[in-house]
């Protein structure tokens, strides 16, 4: 196997061995070969180089998944600008903050996102890209406007032959240098940018290629966001790397549709959030094994085994039928499901990982997968338990390595919070490791809640936002089953003048007025009403861990 000595190198060398293989398809849309792609990433490495980008300059992407922002990324890279990856389920302020905190000068937008952004908003950018056709959706530069005007004649002139393989060369890209900011958050004051260098992209690219058996010209399904570091890096990166044919969900995935294309797509390695696979479980698979006759059967011992093998075979061909294994990651899989699972003898595993570690951790094959645990440290990186005895004390997990950021984009009070002297990453969660090394995860230290898809919520952002509405005395998110409940004790001034129907009226409104702020995955399913004050710290800080 041929190992990339640069991050960059390996798109290059991805590009240059594919050139006439299928590379990337709009799921039910047009497919790019790889000689495309790079046809290109070199229009828009022209389009860069005459509008004035230069190397480092931050480039910002906000869309859904497409083979447009694959593009687009991957020429950000490739030109040695800096990628600045934006969910496309922001609302529009959270995506204005990105933009200008980053300090990015270029954004590339998706024809969802586009009907949301204000560009008066973002002052500092200099133009808009539109992303289905890359055409210029604002200019505030006549560089830029004339570089994307006579972009097609450049080309030309630049390449009056044909643009060939033997034409692809890339930006060197050195370990320590900045290849992506990846904000953790959107809502100024919280906004973490985890800054990236070329060697974590790399870390985690290089691993893949090592231990995941996937070939060339194998089908590769993207359902994850590619601006969140799960998908863009094992779905996107290692897939485009590894000369797979990437087919790409461009819109809101329903669980009707990913079981369709799965079925159309049929993926070597399907890579997954625990939602994904518990809806599919549950909806496809339990209503027909969960009967009388069926529990019956798997009550005999001599035919439990036939059963159980038919029951396996019915649980992959609802992952197309291909896949090696279902690698689950971003946020714990129910126990219900994953028992189930290794009960007959399905490949699940699962990794772990975080944002700041682009973002593997840890991982494990499926012949090694131990239940409750999530793998192993992965190839550079190291993992320890900050406890006495780790197998049975459990402590905070420490990360070091190859793929642990920079730092928190002009932040050094929270870069220094979690990355200590010796160049630990403290993960703020809680776990043991057994004398194999498998890591299993106890808890979170921090505040943080984990969406349905694995997206990050912070529910600070949420309650200063509540604490702001009428009636609201002070506030605190919490998750049950999968929802967000704020707990609110209401202003008891106030309270007097008003009836219990009135003040629940009060509170569905601003449920209502809160979620029109929120992402699709952070809005708030009830309000409960409380009727003492929370218990604080000697520091005025709510004990939190008394409501979860």
């Amino acid at each position: 196997m041929d190992i990339a000595s640069s991050f960059n190198e390996y798109i290059q060398k991805a590009i240059i061995d594919n050139w006439n293989h299928d590379a990337l398809t709009d799921y039910q849309g047009v497919t790019l070969q790889f000689h495309d792609v790079a046809r290109k990433i070199e229009k828009i490495h022209i389009l860069f180089e005459n509008a004035g980008v230069r190397q480092g300059d931050k480039i910002a992407l906000c869309g859904r998944n497409s083979a447009h922002w694959a593009v687009a990324f991957l020429a950000t890279l490739t030109y040695g600008a800096v990628a600045v990856p934006v969910l496309h389920e922001f609302n529009a302020e959270q995506i204005h903050n990105i933009v200008n905190h980053s300090g990015s000068k270029l954004l590339f937008v998706g024809d969802f996102v586009v009907k949301t952004i204000k560009p008066e908003e973002m002052p500092q950018i200099e133009g808009i890209i539109y992303l289905p056709d890359f055409s210029l959706y604002v200019s505030r530069s006549e560089k830029l406007t004339y570089a994307r005007e006579h972009l097609n004649m450049m080309f030309g002139s630049k390449y009056p032959r044909s643009f060939r393989a033997e034409n692809v060369s890339y930006h060197i890209d050195s370990p320590e240098e900045l290849a992506l900011i990846n904000y953790t958050s959107g809502t100024t004051g919280f906004s973490k940018g985890v800054m990236l260098p070329y060697r974590a992209l790399w870390g985690n690219l290089d691993f893949c290629m090592r231990r995941l058996p996937v070939k060339q010209q194998d089908n590769m399904l993207s359902i994850l966001p590619m601006a969140h570091m799960y998908g863009m890096s094992i779905e996107f990166i290692y897939g485009f790397c590894r000369g797979c044919h990437l087919f790409f969900l461009t819109r809101l995935p329903s669980p009707a549709i990913i079981a369709e294309a799965f079925a159309t797509v049929k993926p070597t390695i399907v890579i997954s959030v625990p939602l994904v696979v518990e809806k599919i479980i549950r909806k496809h698979v339990f209503p027909k094994i969960q009967n009388n006759r069926m529990r019956l059967l798997l009550q005999m011992p001599v035919v439990s085994r036939k059963v159980k093998e038919k029951i396996c075979e019915q649980v992959y061909q609802a992952f197309g039928g291909q896949a090696y294994e279902v690698v689950v990651g971003g946020a714990a899989l129910s126990r219900e499901i994953e028992q189930f699972l290794v009960s007959i003898n399905f490949p699940i595993t699962v990794g772990y990982g975080a944002t700041e570690c682009a973002p593997l951790i840890s991982y494990s094959d499926y012949k090694d997968f131990e239940p409750a645990s999530c793998g192993t440290p992965v190839d550079h990186m190291e993992v320890r338990i900050d406890s006495v005895n780790p197998g049975v004390i459990p402590g905070e997990i420490l990360a070091r390595g190859t793929n642990v950021m920079l730092g928190y984009y002009k932040n050094p009070e929270a870069t220094a919070a979690v990355l200590d002297k010796d160049g630990w990453y403290h993960t703020g969660d809680l776990g043991t490791m057994d004398a194999s090394g498998h890591i299993f995860i106890l808890g979170r230290i921090k505040n943080m809640l984990l969406g349905p898809s694995g997206q990050n919520i912070y529910p600070e952002e949420i309650e200063d936002l509540l604490n702001s509405m009428p009636m609201v005395s002070e506030s605190l998110v919490v998750q049950r089953d999968n929802r967000l409940i704020a707990l609110v004790y209401p202003d008891k001034d106030e309270i007097v003048n008003f009836g219990p129907d009135e003040l629940k009226d009060i509170m569905a409104q601003n449920r209502k007025e809160l979620n029109q702020r929120l992402p699709s995955y952070s809005k708030i399913a009830e309000i409960e009403l409380q009727n003492e004050e929370f218990a604080k710290t000697p520091k005025k800080s709510i004990k939190r861990y008394l409501y979860q």
